[in-house]
Parts: structure tokens; sequence; C-alpha cells
């Protein structure tokens, strides 16, 4: 049994979470509300929330945790070649274009749109509307790719102190979200962020560089970087994040 939480009821202790063998492994607690107050509550405990519509609310801590160290993040060949590709457009013909926080709404429903091979969507109206919230609180941000003045890739998540918890990604032509990850990534990395959480374990983020680790070792580092000074501008008008990334 999970416990039902009222709007003023704490989260229990992650630990409480259930496991493996009752089919529904990291599920914490179900209720409470999905406010700003809320969310930033459980983030700062390594909780998220994850359910479907027409389902109550529910809160997870998986164990293990999928981690995207920003050291670590895999550039393949392809990869490689878009990225300066685009980086080369960026600096002299301007077709291709990165921003972040320009089109936050816009990114967040291209992500709850529907996927191939996919039932439904766990981003809802209400979803969107509390993280939309976030954006305005400058807690929420997303990373975009534009040709031609066309959104055609992107990503969004939340970041607190020294931490970003990555939601989802989307995109319109090959690569796309791939890029928008790189370049987040990359800033990310200029600005002292170690870890990416991105919560589920998928063969997609493993070929990324993520990996898992158990909950201990997460909220060990979670509890180090959360309350260190967040990034105060995510504007790379005069320090491109391509500029920087390994060769």
């Amino acid at each position: 049994m999970i416990p039902w939480l009222k709007e003023v009821d704490p989260f229990p202790d992650v630990s409480d979470a259930l496991d493996e063998t009752t089919g529904f492994p990291g599920l914490l607690a179900a209720g409470a509300d999905l406010s700003p107050e809320r969310l930033v509550k459980a983030y700062r405990q390594g909780i998220f929330p994850w359910f479907s519509e027409g389902q109550p609310i529910l809160w997870w801590s998986t164990d293990p945790r999928m981690v995207l160290p920003t050291d670590e993040f895999v550039v393949s060949r392809s990869l490689k070649k878009k990225l300066k590709q685009i980086h080369k457009s960026i600096h002299s013909d301007g077709h291709w274009k990165l921003t972040f926080d320009t089109a936050f709404i816009r990114v967040i429903l291209e992500c709850a749109g529907p996927r191939r091979n996919a039932d439904g969507t766990w981003i809802t109206e209400e979803i969107i509307r509390s993280y939309v919230a976030l954006h305005k609180m400058g807690i929420a941000h997303s990373s975009e790719l534009w040709f031609d003045n066309q959104l055609v890739g992107g990503a969004y998540g939340i970041c607190l102190g020294k931490m970003f918890y990555g939601e989802s990604m989307f995109a319109r032509v090959s690569d796309a979200s791939k890029v928008a990850l790189a370049h987040l990534v990359f800033f990310l990395r200029q600005n002292g962020v170690e870890l990416i959480d991105c919560q589920q374990e998928t063969p997609h983020l493993a070929s990324l560089g993520a990996h898992p680790v158990s909950r201990k070792r997460f909220n060990e580092h979670l509890s180090r970087v959360v309350d260190l000074p967040t990034i105060s501008s995510w504007d790379t008008s005069t320090n491109c994040p391509l500029c920087h990334f390994p060769e």
C-alpha cells in the first residue's frame, strides 16, 4: 500500500517506495497536487510525478535511477557532424539557431504530442499548466532548435541549484532532439552542473551516455548540489555552448 496525500501532507521517506516485487517499483505515493511549491519539494527530495490521463497524481522515486553525467555525454560521429554544421550556420547564414527559454510552451506541447508506437502521453494538461508555472518562476527551462525560424526540436526540464531534471524531448527532423540535448548538456557543463536526472532507464538514453545509479547514490549527489546557487542567466548570445563541445 502507498499513502494517499492531502495537499498539506509531506512526502513519505523515499525508502518507503515500492520495490520490484510489487510490480510498481519506485511508486511512493498518490494524491496531493501539482502546485509549484509541491513540485519543488518533490524534486528537491528526488521525487517526480508520472501518471497518465485519468489516473490520480502518482509520485515516484525509482531505484535504480537513470542519470546522464554531463561529462559523459556521447557525441556520435553523425551527431558531431550535425553539430558542426549547425554551429557553422549559427555564425554564418543563420538558417539554424539554438536558443533557451524562447518557446517553452511550444516545446512542452510538442513533447505532449502523439508519438510513434506510444499509447497516450503522461504530459497531461495538468502537467503542462504546472510546468509552465514553473517556467514563469525561472525554474523550468527549454532548449530549442530552429531551422529557418521553424521550431524543429527541443527538450525541457527543471533546474534547482546545480541539478537538472530532464523531462522530455521532441524532434521534427532527424537528430533534432539530440542536438537540443547536446546544446543543453554543454551549457550545463559550462555552469557547473554535473548530472542530469533522466528518471527512467531506456536504450535511447543509454546510447547517449546515461546509466543507472542507486537511489542512495543519486540522493547523496542531490543533497550536495540542490542548495548551491542556481544558474542565473540562460542567455547564450555571447557564449555559444557549441563553441565548447568536445572535438
